[in-house]
């Protein structure tokens, strides 16, 4: 969320930030309006109190029964004033949060202007095309002949844009899960394994309400959200709360199972297991002071390559111009790899730096060591790396020419001695 002083006094900063985002501004206007009545209402409220208390201290020392009686009679109209008021103030206030919490945050002065993808800009690519001496078959053709991929069963059992991994498919999943938790431990991340339902006020601290409600699959007989990706419960571990300086920087990594109501175009992403409902997903997170948040940003983007290089990948740094940025981020870094099969580049990791735009959601801050106000803290996020995306260059990538897949070297302990995938 946005600092009201920030809309308040830099509007038109504010306007311009949504028209790089390719947004209508009028949500500002409407901030800007809810605010001067706001501050209106408190004014009236204040100074009726302020005439109330001086009254009441008159009343206590007065003789004459009548006139103490006629005090108290117009204290009573202003208490109901008051009261009157304060039930406005309460309503002005509620549609206030309520158009802040449709603002997003400011693009960071180093993001590119663009309308939309196609304008986001390489940073650096690493390593070379991988060339074939035979034509690499998708992934949507791999597994099934392998059996470790059945689009039937997923469809049987839920419906579309569901799969089940079978055998050391299911196991190469788990494993990439287990090693990319272990080199994120190494990295200097904390791992958490946090709930995989979570409640609205959470949601809402992430940034994910209610802008992107629709997306997301809940319990309508409870509070309760299935998670559209542990940056949500990782956010609200400290929810509410006042670290210390020596706290920061916290980082942290998380598994999660990630749902959402993914909305595909048609013809888009509509073959194999790029785009589905339930997709796994290994997460870095990244609390800190404002002044380090940029350190921190280029950590992690390092910290999501070397994932991809200890893979073997080859991949690219793509950052996120305006019109593509999402919603919380202020800076995004996308890191793409090279899927021979499918024959296009795969995302695989997001890197945002959100500064403290969940913090403020979220409510939380940091008290300086050499004293003063407390602080919100700034937080970034980013995968590392997201599946099925990772499994499926892991198969086009380390495929062979009799359609077996040899498995990478570093995932080979959490493979139970499997070191090439094939054909029973």
């Amino acid at each position: 969320m946005l600092d009201i002083n920030l809309i308040r006094e830099k509007p038109d900063l504010v306007r311009q930030a949504l028209r790089d985002r390719q947004e209508g501004t009028s949500a500002v206007d409407s901030v800007l309006k809810l605010d001067e009545e706001r501050r209106s209402l408190i004014g009236q409220v204040e100074t009726l109190k302020a005439e109330r208390n001086v009254v009441t201290r008159e009343i206590g020392r007065m003789k004459e029964p009548a006139e103490r009686q006629t005090k108290i009679e117009a204290m009573r109209l202003v208490g109901e004033r008051i009261s009157e008021l304060d039930s406005q103030l309460r309503d002005i206030e509620s549609q206030l949060d309520d158009v802040k919490a449709t603002l997003p945050n400011i693009p960071d002065p180093c993001t590119p202007y663009g309308v939309g993808e196609d304008e986001n800009v390489e940073i650096r690519t690493v390593g070379d095309i991988p060339e074939f001496d035979f034509e690499p078959k998708p992934h949507w053709e791999l597994g099934p002949e392998l059996g470790i991929i059945n689009f039937e069963q997923g469809v049987k059992i839920t419906g579309s844009r569901f799969y089940v991994l079978s055998g050391a498919g299911a196991r190469l999943q788990r494993a990439l899960i287990a090693w990319m938790l272990d080199l994120h431990a190494r990295q200097g991340y904390t791992e958490k394994y946090t709930p995989f339902m979570v409640q609205s006020k959470t949601l809402f601290g992430a940034g994910q309400l209610p802008k992107f409600e629709d997306n997301l699959y809940r319990d309508h007989e409870e509070d309760l959200w299935m998670v559209p990706t542990a940056e949500v419960p990782l956010t609200g571990l400290h929810m509410d709360e006042i670290l210390t300086e020596d706290d920061l920087p916290s980082r942290y990594t998380a598994y999660t199972p990630c749902f959402r109501r993914e909305k595909m175009s048609a013809g888009r992403d509509v073959r194999g297991i790029k785009r589905g409902h339930q997709f796994d997903k290994v997460e870095m997170y990244t609390f800190c002071k404002p002044e380090d948040s940029n350190d921190q940003f280029e950590m992690m983007v390092a910290d999501a390559e070397q994932t991809c290089r200890e893979l073997g990948f080859t991949y690219r740094v793509l950052q996120l111009c305006t019109g593509d940025l999402g919603f919380n981020s202020s800076i995004t870094y996308d890191i793409e790899v090279w899927s021979p099969g499918c024959g296009e580049w795969l995302e695989v990791s997001s890197v945002s730096n959100v500064t403290d735009f969940q913090a403020r959601r979220s409510n939380i801050r940091y008290r300086p060591e050499g004293g003063g106000r407390n602080c919100f803290v700034h937080t970034l996020n980013g995968s590392g790396l997201g599946l099925p995306r990772t499994l499926i260059a892991v198969l086009e990538n380390y495929q062979q020419v009799d359609g077996s897949v040899v498995v990478p070297d570093v995932l080979r302990p959490w493979m139970g001695g499997i070191e090439v995938i094939k054909t029973e």
